[in-house]
């Protein structure tokens, strides 16, 4: 199949003006869309589980009666792990077990010092007590979402987690349930869309208020979520998913042809770019990829995502490879070349990066370890990847002594008459010793 991918120069007159502009991505809904979902949070929190029922019902074309029938127990989930086979019960428990195992070592515990005054400082640690996880539905299944979110959480201490999980046409993924209860959720309910956002940042009748949602959704999702930040916390509002290969040219084409597939398979939107800085290896990454695409079940999917946003971009050096790296910042970066460790010291901005020839992005996905939620659009420029810090809070400790009270005194008083603030000066005054005012006077 011919594919009609850009293929840029960074000697190119106007290079980064048109690489930015492929970059690109509005995230922003429009204003139907904002409109639609307001109505549909407002409806939520006024009338609960009413409005759950009815926005599931018409949305998700069910018959539901009772709120109780959108309630997935425990029970349940078990039996569905016993429905699927046991290769991928196996699997999931390794996948679970590796995201565990990595996600544990990002715990921080709560620290304090004392200072020679004998006052204490610190900051204490704490999990947050209740947390949505929202997961797409349907006959796509996704129990690597449910795994990367959970995970953490689970790490983290969070006292309860609650899943949201759309059923079209009254449709259970067997799977998907099989790995909630893997990872330990809670309590799942079987809906989705704005409507099951707007039930976990309010609460209803039924479903718990929570006090972050996490997890990936359509447009109608990821505007609810944003709607109802500040109420709630939530993760991210992420966009397409992304995939940046760097490669020196010594990759057989095919890996690196599949590589760039995996993220185009996603969605129409998806963003898949390579850059060498051999031109004659991409000619034979772009041959594999023609050849390799009618091998492929999406194959229409991949071609519109490859024409529509996708590059390979022929750079003069491995230096300036790194220096697009970091402006392109993606979600997903692999450096198919000799010697990562020495190169990946360059980048600054990506959200995963995948290090050699043998680390495609497929295997971060499932079961590498590390989160596979990450910041999308560029935002990795200021953000992380999901993770169990994403699940605790911080509070500071200040503990002072007399003498400790007395020497901070000092140095806030003249600050807060500065500024104005007369009783913050005398709040901090009546703690200097022997002073007049400690004194009455």
């Amino acid at each position: 199949m011919k594919l009609n991918i850009r293929e840029f120069s960074s000697t190119q007159a106007g290079f980064r003006e048109e690489l930015e502009a492929l970059l690109a991505w509005d995230s922003v809904s429009d204003a139907g869309v904002q409109e639609a979902v307001f109505n549909i949070v407002n409806q939520v929190r006024k009338e609960g589980d009413k409005a759950v029922i009815e926005f599931t019902n018409h949305f998700d074309r069910r018959q539901v009666n009772d709120a109780s029938e959108l309630e997935i127990s425990r029970d349940e989930m078990a039996q569905a792990k016993q429905r699927i086979s046991a290769e991928l019960v196996a699997s999931l428990e390794a996948a679970a077990a590796r995201v565990h195992d990595y996600h544990e070592r990002q715990k921080q515990p709560s620290w304090q010092y004392q200072e020679d005054s004998g006052t204490v400082l610190g900051q204490k640690v704490t999990p947050l007590d209740r947390v949505g996880v929202y997961v797409p539905g349907g006959k796509a299944a996704y129990p690597s979402s449910v795994l990367m979110n959970v995970m953490p959480a689970k790490v983290a201490g969070v006292g309860e987690i609650i899943m949201v999980v759309p059923t079209p046409d009254g449709f259970v993924n067997d799977i998907v349930l099989a790995a909630a209860h893997i990872a330990g959720v809670d309590r799942v309910f079987t809906i989705g869309g704005a409507q099951a956002v707007a039930a976990l940042a309010y609460g209803t009748e039924t479903v718990p208020k929570v006090d972050k949602i996490v997890g990936p959704g359509n447009i109608y999702v990821a505007t609810a979520k944003r709607q109802v930040f500040g109420a709630v916390g939530i993760d991210m509002i992420a966009g397409p998913s992304e995939i940046l290969v760097v490669c020196d040219g010594k990759t057989n084409p095919d890996w690196i042809a599949m590589d760039l597939f995996s993220q185009a398979e996603h969605d129409e939107d998806a963003q898949s770019i390579l850059i060498s800085p051999d031109a004659d290896y991409i000619q034979q990454v772009k041959a594999s990829m023609e050849r390799l695409i009618e091998t492929q079940s999406r194959q229409q999917i991949i071609k519109v995502s490859l024409e529509g946003r996708g590059a390979f971009i022929h750079v003069k050096d491995m230096d300036e490879a790194m220096d697009i790296a970091n402006l392109v910042a993606a979600e997903h970066l692999e450096l198919s070349i000799d010697e990562p460790e020495k190169w990946v010291e360059k980048i600054r901005h990506a959200g995963a990066i995948f290090m050699g020839r043998h680390t495609p992005e497929a295997l971060g996905d499932y079961c590498a370890g590390p989160n596979h939620v990450l910041p999308t659009s560029g935002t990795a420029r200021f953000s992380s990847p999901l993770g169990v810090y994403d699940f605790q809070k911080r509070s500071s400790l200040i503990n002072c002594s007399p003498q400790g009270a007395s020497d901070l005194a000092k140095i806030a008083s003249p600050l807060a008459r500065g500024e104005s603030l007369e009783a913050h000066a005398m709040s901090a005054e009546y703690r200097i010793l022997d002073s007049k005012v400690n004194e009455g006077e």
